[in-house]
């Protein structure tokens, strides 16, 4: 039962790989937008859950404070970094997939395709 320590690691697998099987897999544009931010949020989880340090504290230095550990703030700079993009990523998306609905009637690869074509 040891592999159970690191259940963040299984959860961050799980995530990414249910995320990556929507954007690939999945014809319809919304399911795919949710697939990429299901994606996005199993990277946060991993950067996050990398932060800590156990028996550390915040790294703020005081006087007399010595041979302290402290916990990485570079992580969680990162990660409000990539929420923000991540926000402007679907929104964006989301521009795009209601100007294709204007357009082509429809959100659904196939549709979109065949009209394409025709």
């Amino acid at each position: 039962m040891e592999f159970l320590g690191l259940y963040h690691y299984w959860v961050f697998a799980i995530l990414l790989m249910v995320g990556f099987y929507a954007v690939v897999a999945k014809r319809n544009l919304i399911k795919k937008l949710l697939g990429l931010s299901i994606f996005q949020s199993a990277v946060f989880l991993l950067y996050i859950t990398m932060d800590k340090v156990d028996g550390g504290t915040a790294p703020i230095l005081q006087a007399g404070a010595r041979n302290q550990v402290f916990s990485n703030p570079l992580p969680q700079v990162l990660i409000l970094t990539a929420i923000v993009v991540g926000i402007s990523t679907m929104a964006l998306g989301l521009g795009i997939v209601v100007r294709i609905r204007e357009e082509y009637d429809s959100i659904e690869e196939d549709v979109i395709e065949e009209r394409d074509r025709s």
